[in-house]
């Protein structure tokens, strides 16, 4: 082999490596500082040019007392003390980074279980899950209504509706 061939092979190699260990420093990055949050309520539009935004309407007036529970607390697991405000729709839950409720919990499934509000009610529906979804040690198998203060747990996650 030419010397110029053996040059080029080093340095080829010398490229590999650098490749290899600039990647294994973006995973150890990763792992270290975990998933990375994003608020998706804040998102702006941007408005075209020209345009002036219309002014805001008065705020509806609110309700002294809510009807129902307000937020879904974790009562025991790893997320235990996360408080997630309910609204008007779903909280899924589950290790997908998508999930509402991100559980790192090797009992968990990616798209583990979903609450979500019906008719003034809230209800829980396991999502076809390994290990399944239990509302007060009983299994859910179809949409069961979730009474506030009623115990479900989700892998090692146990959550709660409260007002």
């Amino acid at each position: 082999m030419s010397e110029l061939t053996i040059t080029l092979l080093r340095l080829g190699y010398l490229a590999l490596l650098w490749v290899l260990v600039l990647t294994s420093i973006a995973v150890l990055r990763r792992d270290l500082y975990g998933t990375r949050i994003t608020d998706r309520r804040r998102r702006k539009v941007p408005q075209p040019a020209g345009v002036t935004p219309a002014p805001a309407s008065p705020a509806p007036p609110r309700q002294t007392k809510p009807s129902g529970p307000s937020r879904l607390v974790v009562t025991d697991g790893p997320l235990r003390g996360t408080i997630i405000p309910l609204g008007s729709s779903a909280v899924l839950l589950g290790r997908a980074p998508s999930c509402t409720l991100v559980l790192d919990d090797d009992y968990s499934s990616s798209r583990h279980a979903r609450i979500y509000p019906q008719g003034g009610q809230w209800f829980v529906e396991d999502l076809g899950s390994t290990n399944g979804t239990f509302v007060a040690d009983q299994r859910v198998e179809a949409p069961t209504p979730l009474p506030t203060g009623t115990p479900v747990r989700v892998g090692q996650s146990v959550l709660e509706l409260q007002r």
